[in-house]
Order: structure tokens, then C-alpha cells, then sequence
């Protein structure tokens, strides 16, 4: 597999904000309860939750499955210290927190579930990453996966060309470096991930839905993208190119999603999602 440079897995968001993220809690549960929903193993002894972030998750699966075993594993430690700290209440013995990284990762249990929610658009090389991820679990057991589609999405095209032309003068901002890291499409169409798991699949499920966010405040489509697509941006551009950057950004984002006549913002957003049960 070809794994990330150093620079690149920076960008790709170890530097998190909890508190951003948790803004949009409501909104970005709804896409795991979704895939929760569509999981039809029973009894799972280990679940594995990839990418767990704050950890609202995590706990959600530990809720479903009472008697399994839960890990949450991430690759930030900012997101890891908030999961760890919340209250589990009496979830708190068959919860667990551990770091990792998703490209190298290894797990050490047996798992039951891999599940990951808005995660693998941070790594490349999928036609290696899934199919290694789906090689780790034994037969019977389940591969659950959701991952925005947002490449299309006019809020990160915009994104992509405010780095562009979005300078003085409408020159480039930030190095060609982050300009090209944020250029890469990691995530496939739908018929990519049916392709990987079909043959060695029981079962299989391979779906899209969009969802209509109405979104409330000012710069509310901003707000949104900072806890989540903007942050290899923010990562990686210095101080004063990061003001400049987020002001004309700011400005083509009102353009392009207007808050309406009774205060709100819509905010479409299409996601991927597939779940396959190993043969």
C-alpha cells in the first residue's frame, strides 16, 4: 500500500478540534445511526469503531450491543482525550480507547465489526485499504463503512479554488504542497466498493443518501467545514495566509449558500455508505 507522506497525514487532520466538531453533533450522527441500522450481525463479541473521534459513537455501538466488547481507536490525541474524558455511565466497562493510525493499522482482538464512520476519505488507496481491512475479519463477521461524497460538493470545489485564486491579485494561496494534498480524490463511486467486496461477500449493501442540513447562525456552512474538510487547510497554511484564506472563503460561501428569509442555511450533503458481511 502507498501510505501518506508524514506531511500529508498532517493535513489530513490530526490537529482537532473536539468542540468544532461536536457543534454538528446532532447533524453527524445521523449518517452512523444509518449505517448502525443496516448492520445485521446479532451478537458480535468485538466491535472495533475506526476513526472514532470524540467518541458519541462508540458509546452508540456499546449501547446497541451491550454485551460486545467496544474499541475506539483514533489517530488524534486531542479526540481521543475527549472520548476517554465524557461520562460513559455504565458503558464504561466494555468501552475502551486505544491510538492508531487506519493505514497501518492492526487489530488486537478478533474482530466482529469494523465499523467506520466519515473516516477513510483521510487515507489514501482504497482499492488496498478496504480490501486489507476487509482481509483482517474472519468469516461471518461484518465491514461497515460511511464516507462523504463531498468532492462535487460546491462548498469544497469552492474550497479547492479559493486556494487557488483566492490570494491578492488572485494568486495562489498556501505551497503547492497543501494545494496538492488537498486535490486528491480519495474516495470512489459506489460501483468501486461493490466491485472490492462482492466475490467474497454473504452479504452486501451499497447505498448514497443526501441529507438536507438546515443549518443555523452566521457563516453557517463555514462553521460546518471547519470541524471536518477544512482542517487539512487550516493545518497547513501559516497565520496570516489562514485570515486572508477564511475571509474570501467566507465571502464565496455566502454566495453560494445564503441564509434564507427565516434565518436559516441549507447545506445538502451526499454520503456513501457500504456494509458486507465476509463469506
Amino acid at each position: 500500500m502507498t501510505q501518506a507522506t508524514p506531511h500529508q497525514r498532517d493535513l489530513a487532520g490530526e490537529s482537532w478540534d473536539p468542540d468544532q466538531y461536536l457543534k454538528f453533533a446532532d447533524h453527524r450522527l445521523r449518517p452512523a445511526l444509518d449505517l448502525m441500522g443496516r448492520i445485521p450481525l446479532e451478537r458480535p463479541q468485538v466491535i472495533y469503531d475506526l476513526g472514532c473521534g470524540s467518541g458519541n459513537v462508540t458509546r452508540l455501538l456499546a449501547d446497541r450491543w451491550p454485551d460486545a466488547s467496544v474499541i475506539g481507536m483514533d489517530n488524534s490525541p486531542d479526540m481521543l482525550q475527549q472520548a476517554a474524558s465524557m461520562e460513559a455511565g455504565d458503558l464504561s466497562g466494555n468501552v475502551s480507547w486505544e491510538p492508531g493510525d487506519l493505514a497501518d493499522w492492526l487489530p488486537a482482538q478478533t474482530p466482529s465489526i469494523f465499523f467506520s464512520n466519515a473516516v477513510i476519505q483521510w487515507v489514501p488507496d482504497h482499492h488496498e485499504l478496504v480490501p486489507r481491512l476487509w482481509d483482517m475479519l474472519p468469516s461471518g463477521s461484518c465491514l461497515a463503512i460511511q464516507a462523504p461524497l463531498s468532492w462535487d460538493m460546491r462548498s469544497h470545489q469552492i474550497m479547492r479554488e479559493t486556494l487557488e485564486n483566492g490570494g491578492y491579485g488572485g494568486q495562489p494561496v498556501g505551497s503547492t504542497e497543501l494545494r496538492s494534498a488537498v486535490g486528491n480524490r480519495w474516495v470512489q463511486d459506489p460501483d468501486f466498493y461493490y466491485d472490492l467486496l462482492a466475490p467474497e461477500s454473504d452479504h452486501l449493501d451499497v447505498w448514497t443518501t443526501e441529507y438536507q442540513h438546515v443549518l443555523t447562525g452566521d457563516d453557517a456552512v463555514l462553521e460546518w467545514v471547519t470541524g471536518t474538510g477544512l482542517r487539512p487547510i487550516l493545518n497547513g497554511l501559516e497565520d496570516g495566509d489562514r485570515e486572508s484564506y477564511l475571509e474570501e472563503y467566507r465571502r464565496r460561501l455566502n454566495v453560494e449558500y445564503p441564509k434564507r428569509a427565516d434565518g436559516f442555511t441549507l447545506y445538502p450533503f451526499r454520503r456513501l455508505f457500504f456494509v458486507a458481511v465476509r463469506r
